[in-house]
């Protein structure tokens, strides 16, 4: 069974960093995207950024400049780096991935890991 699972949420001040992780675990063949999407109270999921197996990457604009995406390949591993956090970027941030096992391609969740920043 393919699994996500996040690690590293927190809290932190604002103007702090903080780094979580994903790494996805079981049987696979292949990984394809990686992103991380955050939700906040009564909010929707929004995409914050995410990573090709290449390594390209795109962002949110509220997060360019500040958040980093990076992925280990080797390790199944993603992660993002959160510099110059603030208030807004309180959420739970959620993994995710397109993944290629048994023929077939699925998409995976994470369970989320909270991020807290106070002001």
């Amino acid at each position: 069974q393919v699994r996500l699972v996040e690690s590293g949420g927190g809290l932190v001040q604002a103007g702090g960093s903080l780094t979580v992780s994903c790494a996805a675990s079981g049987r696979f063949d292949y990984i394809d995207f990686m992103a991380w999407y955050r939700q906040a109270p009564g909010k929707q999921r929004d995409l914050v950024g995410k990573i090709t197996s290449g390594q390209s990457t795109d962002y949110a604009d509220s997060v360019k400049g500040r958040f980093t995406i990076s992925r280990d390949n080797a390790q199944n591993t993603v992660y993002l780096r959160m510099n110059s956090l603030n208030a807004e970027d309180t959420a739970v941030y959620y993994c995710n991935a397109y993944i290629y096992q048994g023929r077939q391609w699925d998409e995976y969740w994470g369970q989320g890991t909270q991020v807290t920043v106070s002001s």
